[in-house]
């Protein structure tokens, strides 16, 4: 690597309902160039619509990206799911949203949920509510992403709804995850069993944002290590730069 990678790995758009209508293509990225970030990821609740608008602008202002989505899971986790390419998080996308509540959006109780062009224009809309839960256990995600190509770990740990430990109380030895998020690190190391999670994991801090003053400053830097999310955010870059 050269330089520090400073990322955000955690950003909405106004296709999550609780993603404010100004998190367009355009007004994302370019936040996320002024605040000096390499690498971010697009990640609305159970789905990649926007990710490939998101994807064609970024790579035109020199920032890495990753298409993704905050998977719900049948237990009501939020669990981050990241990809090498659209075309593979699209497919993701897609099997995950015949596995979605068929609950209709009611946009004056939830918000917007809008498709956008790569110019920020609104292309549509999702009548199907994206925040429910799926059919999906947490157990089966990062099985379910390999598939894809993808790469999956629990969102916002230290958080006191959806996360993994407020669910399930424990951290599952079982899922296959090697990589864990909080929004607080601070808070995170003062629980007694942040050493027992920690160990043999990565720690992410991302913003997940839905506002555009709330994505990340260049303040957490991406460390190098061997495992799959190392191996996403290098590529990503690397496919940046050779554009």
């Amino acid at each position: 690597m050269t330089g520090p990678i400073f990322y955000d790995l955690h950003i909405h758009s106004c296709l999550s309902p609780c993603g404010d209508d100004a998190m367009t293509p355009n007004n994302i990225v370019n936040m996320a160039y002024l605040k000096g970030l390499k690498v971010i990821a697009l990640t609305d609740h159970n789905s990649c619509g926007n990710c490939r608008a998101v994807a064609q602008v970024a790579a035109q202002r020199g920032i890495g990206f990753l298409p993704g989505m905050e998977l719900t899971t049948s237990e009501e986790i939020h669990v981050i799911c990241l990809f090498p390419q659209v075309e593979l998080a699209e497919e993701f996308g897609r099997f995950v949203y015949e596995r979605l509540q068929p609950v209709e959006n009611r946009p004056a109780i939830f918000g917007n949920q809008i498709y956008c062009s790569p110019m920020d224009e609104a292309v549509g809309t999702e009548p199907r509510l994206l925040v429910g839960a799926t059919n999906i256990p947490i157990t089966q995600v990062q099985r379910l992403c390999h598939l894809y190509g993808g790469y999956a770990y629990p969102a916002h740990i230290d958080k006191d709804a959806n996360s993994v430990l407020a669910i399930l109380g424990l951290f599952p030895d079982d899922c296959s995850f090697d990589c864990f998020e909080v929004a607080d690190a601070s808070r995170f190391l003062s629980r007694p069993d942040a050493p027992v999670i920690q160990k043999d994991r990565m720690m992410i801090r991302s913003s997940d944002a839905h506002y555009l003053w709330e994505i990340s400053e260049a303040q957490h830097r991406f460390e190098e290590g061997d495992n799959t999310l190392c191996q996403l955010v290098l590529q990503a870059l690397e496919t940046v730069r050779s554009q």
